[in-house]
């Protein structure tokens, strides 16, 4: 008979990008973001959702599951699960959510069975435990995490530390299963009204968070940010941060009579017809820059300090791939791993492996080789998604022996492809499970992906998605990137035929696409190469500007029926627009923007 397998559901709870990973015997068996369910962008809250998911695709109860490991950046989850008994705060909870959280057995303080784990220590198990690496070293930079005083495990470097500062950066070393820290560095407490102190945080993440919000009335649109960058002039703004020769870091003052032109959503109506467009762009040059180089100036200490030649990284700055790919150029590592959920989704799956390895002392097992973590779904949900509202009348479908071969005949005439396969990926980016399809020989299909497609500025570049062997030959540097988390430049004699990818600044965000890790993509690719000459594919998250990346049949074929895609291909199904949907669509269109402005706030001219 065999043993019981040993559970590890992690949870990243309450704030922003609420997840949850189930680890069965060390290997991740599902997880996935609460945004995915809801569809409500970076979703925060109550975490029932995500937890019922995991525990549905394994096909187990919450008695299976022998350890609950939870973080929240804000305070300890007893702390705020405290708090939140009589205080309301709806953008941590709804009414609803309210009740559920206090009959669950999910919350309150911790037990034999339920934990918690500080925020930098989670991101760090997300990293190197899931490595390909035995030994090396961790870099965690994120916009703010645990207060120094919610960090309770041993050995966290909070001796003579002021309680309420907040954890910016943290680096450890590691060897097998044992992470031991090296440096951390702490936010000191700042003066603000409400809760808007992190705005004004002395750190990287903080900053950079701070320029999103100037630039594009967000926080959270770092992206944008790194994409606006190459735009920018040199020298406009004098340099934010300072780097002294001892490693100390620091921010320079914000001052109102420089950054004095904010993008207000309220009072301008279109953000590229503003006559701050080049100021914004100017400074998103400088922020990236400086984080370039303070990113690069820690990485070439942790290698000179420890002799590692492994790095991991993880925390929201390593979402930003052009930074990352200075590190792997010029860092001097062999190997540089980024954590494909680097964000606070990711928390989740360090939850999961503190409890694994440190918690119930579990050896190290398991590679990351992959990022599709989602449900499978069957021919029948697709059936039923076809069968509902209006969707049956609009939608002509087709069963082909060969999707791969079709859809790059498609492609290369000019039609743009919903792209739905295999498990969803998990973490911001579309890795072809869940993507939209294009191809990459033109300028002008990234100005139809932008106006038709996505509804977003046309400065953003598209990343493409490239045949794992064939990538030296078109793009420089040796290193891989399966998680579109490195930017490499395009090598010049490949620039004019791969126009729908190539940035201003001469590069892309790319992803290497390997047979064993997504066979569908891999063929795909394969048939656009035999048929174009370009192993090359254009590749973005399959949603329109404001909502997660599609998770359900359901959510691809609203999405595909609301936008310019052409072509859905769904498992071995070709779906195609119909006369029908031609005489209904611009009905559901101002239906679907109406939903769309209900539930995120982001309306067509946005």
């Amino acid at each position: 008979m065999n043993a019981k397998p040993t559970y590890v559901l992690g949870i990243n709870a309450y704030d922003h990008d609420v997840s949850a990973c189930l680890v069965r015997d060390g290997d991740i068996a599902c997880a996935i973001n609460k945004e995915r369910i809801t569809r409500d962008k970076h979703d925060s809250g109550y975490f029932q959702e995500v937890v019922d998911y995991c525990l549905e695709v394994e096909g187990i109860s919450l008695d299976d599951v022998d350890l609950v490991v939870r973080n929240c950046y804000v305070m300890t989850v007893a702390d705020m699960e405290e708090r939140l008994k009589y205080e309301d705060v709806p953008e941590f909870m709804d009414g609803d959510e309210r009740i559920s959280a206090a009959r669950s057995r999910l919350t309150g303080p911790d037990t034999d069975r339920l934990k918690t784990v500080s925020h930098h220590l989670a991101h760090a198990y997300s990293a190197f435990a899931v490595s390909p690496y035995e030994s090396g070293v961790v870099m965690i930079v994120d916009g703010v995490g645990s207060y120094a005083a919610d960090v309770h495990e041993d050995g966290q470097l909070t001796e003579g530390v002021n309680p309420l500062a907040r954890e910016s950066e943290s680096y450890y070393k590691f060897e097998g299963a044992k992470l031991t820290p090296m440096k951390k560095v702490w936010l000191e407490p700042v003066r603000g009204f409400l809760s808007d102190e992190f705005y004004f945080m002395p750190g990287l993440g903080a900053l950079y968070s701070r320029v999103s919000s100037y630039i594009f009335g967000d926080w959270n649109k770092c992206g944008e940010v790194m994409g606006l960058a190459p735009y920018g002039k040199p020298g406009a703004f004098a340099p934010l941060l300072d780097l002294s020769d001892d490693g100390t870091l620091t921010v320079k003052g914000w001052n109102g009579a420089t950054f004095n032109r904010p993008w207000l959503p309220e009072g301008e109506e279109d953000w590229e017809q503003s006559p701050n467009v080049q100021h914004w762009r100017d400074l998103a040059w400088q922020v990236q820059h400086d984080t370039e180089k303070v990113l690069l100036h820690r990485a070439k200490w942790l290698r000179e300090a420890t002799g590692a030649t492994n790095l991991c990284m993880a925390g929201g700055v390593a979402l930003n791939c052009v930074g990352n790919g200075h590190i792997a150029r010029e860092s001097g590592f062999d190997n540089v791993w980024v954590q494909p959920a680097a964000g606070d989704d990711g928390i989740a799956i360090g939850c999961a492996y503190y409890g694994y390895l440190e918690l119930l002392k579990k050896s190290r097992s398991y590679v990351m080789e992959h990022a599709y973590l989602g449900r499978p779904y069957q021919d029948d949900d697709i059936d039923e998604a076809l069968k509902d509202g209006f969707r049956r009348f609009e939608v002509d479908r087709k069963e082909c022996g060969d999707i791969c071969r079709q859809a790059a005949q498609l492609l290369a005439d000019g039609h743009v492809l919903g792209w739905f396969q295999g498990r969803s990926e998990f973490g911001p980016r579309a890795l072809g499970n869940r993507s939209i399809i294009a191809d990459p020989r033109t300028y002008a299909m990234k100005d139809k992906l932008n106006a038709q497609v996505k509804h977003r500025q046309a400065f953003r570049p598209f990343a493409p998605i490239v045949l794992e062997e064939r990538s030296d030959e078109i793009f420089e540097g040796t290193y891989q990137s399966p998680y579109m988390l490195m930017a490499k430049h395009v090598r010049p004699e490949w620039r004019d035929r791969l126009a729908g990818i190539v940035h201003v600044d001469g590069t892309a965000r790319i992803q290497t696409v390997s047979e064993a890790t997504n066979p569908d993509l891999y063929r795909l690719l394969k048939a656009f190469d035999e048929i174009t000459g370009v192993p090359v594919l254009i590749n973005t998250s399959f949603n329109v500007k404001g909502e997660p990346i599609v998770e359900t049949p359901s959510d691809a074929v609203d999405c595909f029926l609301s936008t310019g895609i052409d072509y859905l291909a769904i498992h071995d199904l070709l779906l195609s627009k119909n006369i029908v949907h031609q005489a209904v669509s611009p009905f559901a269109r101002m239906f679907g923007e109406m939903q769309t402005m209900v539930r995120t706030g982001v309306g067509p001219a946005d």
